[in-house]
């Protein structure tokens, strides 16, 4: 169970202690088990949001909201900061466009950008409460953290060497295929129709920015996959709430 471990405190801000420094094989195991985390943290919010009802509104879908930020200790917004700032200021250029990403400073269009975000899931999450659609909560880091697996699976890592190289050199393809599937009949299970819908919309939209990361940059970056699972959830949640 050590990948899933990798994964936990990769992948969020809870206290997990690894009892040495991986391996390469390891880490690259550790994808395997994002989806997994994702449906951890679904279940952590649906019952939030169960011990939040009859607060009011706007309070209790900024306190799901919160703790949606602070489970994940803010690593893919500032992942959708560095990417923002990096495709506006690399003026398409690729090299440029990978050490503005680099760059740990934020500028104003990582600013606006982090807010129009987060504004768009606090109404998407206002709307979602209102409806009583609680799986949503559940579904969505599920299939966010399952676009990162498959955007490794089918995208090369581009800046060579640490953490992103090493999960992606050693990621094992088959099994990566099998947990994406798993993933994707459990949503269904899980949502019905809503699971289906939000599916799909995923789908597109990682279609999308995967191409977009492909003309740009030839491949993705750990900022980029941060960057994909931001907008992904975002897409999710509103599109949920307008159906």
């Amino acid at each position: 169970m050590l990948p899933f471990w990798i994964a936990l405190q990769f992948l969020s801000s809870l206290p997990i202690r690894l009892p040495g420094m991986p391996t390469p094989e390891e880490l690259g195991r550790s994808l395997l088990f994002y989806p997994l985390v994702g449906l951890l943290f679904g279940a952590m919010l649906w019952v939030l949001n169960w011990l939040l009802l009859g607060t009011p509104l706007l309070l209790h879908a900024a306190v799901l909201l919160a703790v949606w930020v602070l489970l994940s200790g803010a690593l893919h917004l500032d992942g959708l900061a560095d990417s923002a700032d990096a495709w506006l200021g690399g003026f398409g250029d690729r090299e440029r466009t990978l050490t503005i990403m680099k760059d740990p400073r934020s500028g104003p269009i990582a600013v606006v950008t982090l807010v129009l975000v987060m504004l768009l899931k606090f109404a998407a999450l206002v709307a979602l409460i209102e409806q009583q659609q609680a799986l949503a909560l559940i579904i969505v880091p599920l299939i966010s953290r399952s676009a990162v697996l498959g955007l490794f699976l089918t995208t090369p890592y581009v800046r060579p060497g640490g953490l992103g190289q090493a999960l992606a050199d050693h990621l094992p393809r088959l099994a990566g295929k099998q947990v994406l599937a798993a993933s994707s009949l459990l949503c269904v299970l899980i949502a019905g129709l809503d699971g289906v819908w939000a599916l799909l919309l995923a789908a597109l939209i990682f279609v999308w920015l995967r191409q977009v990361m492909r003309r740009r940059l030839g491949g993705t970056t750990g900022d980029t996959a941060g960057a994909l699972l931001e907008l992904l959830e975002v897409a999710m949640l509103a599109g949920l709430a307008l159906i």
